[in-house]
């Protein structure tokens, strides 16, 4: 589960049908027309190629990444763009505009307490808002049983909150944080669930397997490589379902 642009492709058509409706129709009432918007943690900008057919044509897009291979790839298919390669850790430097937008998905779980903070500050002083999508919230549920996957979830999500580059991640607890972190805007949010089925067996596989490195690193379940090999050989019966929430922080 390394964030290559293979893993990320493998993973977008899921992401982009799991964005919650509701989530997604409030934040595109409050883009208007001639609106910035900065994307962080853009990778190949999956953000954009989600949500921009439901916002006027003349929106800007502002794409950050701390992996400029990456941005490159966005750079080719979103020409119109603009690129904007940087450390994310150093917000005192992002550009963001007054009544602006920014949007980041499957980001937050990874990052602090003190860095959704330090973020939400940022936002305040220039009145912008958040579209915060696929922020995973420590929910892993198969259609077939296996005696280890609760074993299996609570390491991941133990793992989950180790320091991802952005300080200790709130791993599971990024959507209630992001929530909580804003007295003043208006929150709404909703889940966003991925459902794989037997149709998302190469994304199904790469999943399961990152979920083993993980939870291996962990030492907490010594037949991890077991499970593994259990839950790929279950893809074509076991429907997946990996919890998520979509949060929408608006500045009124």
């Amino acid at each position: 589960m390394s964030f290559t642009a293979e893993w990320l492709a493998l993973r977008e058509p899921v992401d982009t049908a799991a964005r919650n409706a509701d989530v997604l129709a409030a934040f595109v009432a409050d883009v208007g027309p001639d609106t910035s918007i900065l994307d962080l943690g853009s990778g190949t900008g999956s953000t954009l190629r989600a949500v921009s057919s439901y916002l006027a044509q003349d929106v800007q897009w502002t794409l950050t990444d701390m992996d400029a291979t990456l941005l490159q790839h966005a750079g080719h298919r979103h020409p119109d763009a603009n690129l904007l390669p940087c450390d994310l850790n150093d917000l005192a430097s992002l550009p963001l505009i007054p009544g602006g937008h920014v949007t980041a998905s499957a980001l937050f779980d990874l990052c602090s307490a003190d860095y959704v903070q330090r973020l939400i500050a940022r936002l305040d002083q220039v009145g912008a808002s958040l579209y915060a999508a696929l922020n995973y919230d420590g929910r892993m549920e198969w259609s077939v049983f296996h005696p280890l996957d609760a074993a299996v979830t609570a390491a991941f999500n133990l793992h989950q909150q180790r320091d991802k580059g952005f300080g200790p991640a709130l791993g599971p607890r990024s959507a209630e944080v992001l929530s909580q972190s804003v007295p003043g805007y208006r929150v709404v949010s909703g889940p966003s669930d991925w459902v794989l089925t037997a149709d998302h067996e190469a994304l199904q596989t790469e999943y399961l397997r990152g979920i083993g490195i993980a939870v291996a690193e962990t030492g907490l379940v010594p037949d991890i490589d077991k499970w593994v090999q259990a839950r790929i050989a279950m893809i074509p019966e076991a429907e997946c379902r990996v919890g998520h929430m979509d949060v929408l922080i608006l500045a009124e």
